[in-house]
């Protein structure tokens, strides 16, 4: 576990279940911190950079649930682990189809505790990691000019140089140079690195054609 680059918030209105899910968990190297509430969570605007939350299910204001998707709602990506001590089929079966990571009914053991966790900041560590590339994607293909993005969608679809040239009304040899510049800032050497990187970006190889990337 990398856990000095991760951070653990753990929301309880039980402090004994805080003390003893912090002691247990900085014993294991992770940075904690407690929350009593979903609005003193909330308030002090305090959601890991990277990590995790342990979220008590049944809170003194808001519920677990109705916290969680707050979260989700403003875009957070943090994996959150239900906790609680009201477990019943139901209530896990609505905390995971609203999207939580894991359910585990209290008391738990340390052992289950310490696996949901490391696999929490396994998915962290994936979530954060596509998101950046993502975002890299972005990046280089907002620097493409309304022309290049044109000659893009076509070498997407597989028309030729000199095709792509009569569809767009332009000479082959703009077209040698658009592609170039294209290839240039997103960073390829090769055709069918082009192809495969703007199929990731979002870029259908069909007609529509038109710039679509967009924040997922």
């Amino acid at each position: 576990m990398e856990t000095a680059k991760h951070d653990i918030v753990i929301i309880d209105d039980d402090p004994d279940v805080r003390n003893a899910l912090r002691r247990l968990l900085t014993s294991v190297g992770h940075s904690v911190r407690t929350f009593g509430s979903a609005f003193e969570f909330l308030d002090a605007g305090c959601e890991p950079s990277a990590g995790c939350i342990l979220l008590d299910l049944r809170l003194p204001d808001l519920d677990g649930i109705e916290l969680y998707q707050r979260l989700r709602a403003s875009g957070s990506v943090t994996p959150v682990i239900f906790l609680t001590g009201f477990g019943d089929i139901p209530t896990s079966v609505l905390a995971m189809k609203s999207g939580a990571l894991d359910f585990l009914p209290k008391p738990v053991s340390e052992e289950t505790l310490i696996g949901a966790i490391d696999n929490a900041l396994s998915v962290d560590t994936r979530t954060r990691s596509d998101r950046a590339h993502h975002d890299e994607l972005a990046h280089r293909f907002a620097a493409l000019t309304p022309r290049e993005v044109d000659v893009l969608r076509l070498v997407v679809a597989g028309r030729l140089n000199k095709q792509i040239a009569r569809e767009l009304k332009i000479s082959e040899k703009t077209v040698k140079v658009h592609r170039g510049r294209v290839m240039a800032k997103l960073g390829v050497r090769r055709v069918a690195q082009l192809v495969q990187l703007a199929l990731e970006a979002g870029y259908e190889a069909g007609a529509a054609g038109a710039r679509s990337l967009v924040a997922r």
